[in-house]
């Protein structure tokens, strides 16, 4: 009870709901920010905002130790062996390019196998894909079963000798499935210790507790948007050891060693692949938005989560015409449906004059859309702030959506 007293009274925190106008329902494209989020971000920019690693000054100086500081608060945050691990992109889609065009470019060659998953974002399809182009890897695809959960006998079966890479999902954005990843790896590992795990994490670590080394993938990506901190960062977490295998990603300021027209040497990392000035004042947001989900404790937002589902699920059987997609019984506050009396674009907007915000498409998951025989869904996705005032709105907009549409 006490957990559920703290989750509800958080919806205060966000300056952009108070006032009850609108239902946020679109949190897994990306989730509203709060207030400490903000002031932290203001605080670097109006009171000693500078450029940082170069700097003697006070200001490059406190600057430089409050984003350090966050590479520090992500190792931990995630279970990393070493904040060492830790390489600040701009976002999920970087992350895996970067791990795409540095160990793929160097580690893989004509005909070896990147297996990923049919319910895969496109940022962790369309990397590989130029791989492919590039230098003729083999992609495999696991399928997805009518539940929405991955065949793993098919993924089994899959596993050659010149499988060198799996690269999947820990939750599907599209259809709130949580893979298990950690067995995932296992798998893949037992056929070939060698073979590299890389996990998409995005929408895991807004949802659930994670430790990469309890997964025992090599790579692990997220982005800061959707974990209640802003655009422009993501994370790549390696093992360092792969880390140290890898050539440069980018060249620029702040990954160098020493210059010269003959040869440039380079970082140790995570330093090599941070090349130029980064996303400084967003890192900083990063670090906060890890603090205020902290403090409320993920077991907490997961439980809140869980119970909002569960009332919404019941909520929707007074609504006529409805099919679900992603049905798992490990799933996190994701819900993507169609109606059989509109097209999911006329529902929203009808939704939308009703101050309830959902998305609707495809939700860059274009081959599981496919795979459900269906154009694009409504989905509605949950945060720590939503409630269930957020679920009765909804409905009564699905209903009035039925009345005008059916």
């Amino acid at each position: 009870m006490v957990e559920k007293v703290i989750i509800e009274n958080c919806r205060s925190d966000f300056p952009v709901l108070q006032g009850g106008a609108v239902s946020y329902l679109d949190s897994a494209a990306s989730a509203q920010k709060p207030r400490a989020v903000i002031d932290a971000m203001s605080e670097v920019m109006e009171t000693h905002y500078s450029n940082i690693h170069r700097g003697l000054y006070s200001f490059s100086q406190v600057t430089t130790e409050k984003f350090e500081a966050v590479r520090k608060m992500v190792a931990g945050f995630i279970g990393a062996e070493s904040d060492k691990e830790i390489v600040f992109t701009r976002n999920a889609t970087e992350s895996i390019n970067l791990v795409a065009q540095s160990w793929g470019r160097e580690f893989l060659e004509k005909g070896d196998e990147v297996i990923l998953s049919e319910m895969e974002h496109h940022a962790n399809i369309v990397p590989w894909q130029l791989l492919r182009d590039q230098i003729g890897v083999v992609i495999k695809v696991v399928p997805v079963l009518d539940d929405g959960t991955l065949d793993l006998d098919a993924f089994e079966r899959m596993l050659t000798p010149q499988t060198k890479l799996v690269s999947v999902v820990h939750v599907s954005n599209a259809l709130g499935t949580v893979n298990d990843v950690k067995k995932i790896t296992a798998i893949a590992k037992d056929f070939y210790p060698a073979m590299k795990v890389l996990v998409d994490g995005s929408q895991a670590v807004v949802h659930k507790v994670v430790d990469v080394q309890d997964i025992g993938c090599d790579f692990y990506v997220f982005t800061g948007h959707k974990l209640y901190g802003p655009t422009g960062v993501g994370v790549l977490w390696g093992k360092y050891g792969v880390l140290e295998t890898m050539p440069p990603y980018q060249g620029g300021g702040d990954m160098i060693e020493k210059v010269e027209f003959s040869h440039t040497t380079y970082k140790k990392p995570p330093a090599r692949f941070e090349a130029g000035t980064p996303a400084i004042i967003e890192v900083i947001g990063l670090g906060a938005a890890i603090e205020y989900v902290q403090s409320i404790g993920i077991d907490a937002i997961m439980a809140h989560e869980a119970d909002l589902l569960g009332y919404a699920m019941d909520k929707f059987g007074s609504v006529d015409g409805l099919t679900f997609y992603g049905t798992a019984p490990d799933k996190a506050g994701i819900i993507s449906f169609t109606a059989d009396w509109g097209h999911p674009s006329d529902i929203a907007t009808i939704l939308d004059q009703c101050g309830v915000a959902v998305r609707t498409g495809h939700h860059c998951c274009q081959p599981i859309m496919a795979r459900f025989d269906v154009d694009a869904t409504v989905r509605a996705s949950l945060g720590l702030y939503s409630s269930k005032g957020d679920i009765d709105a909804l409905t009564n907009g699905l209903l009035k959506a039925k009345e005008l549409l059916g």
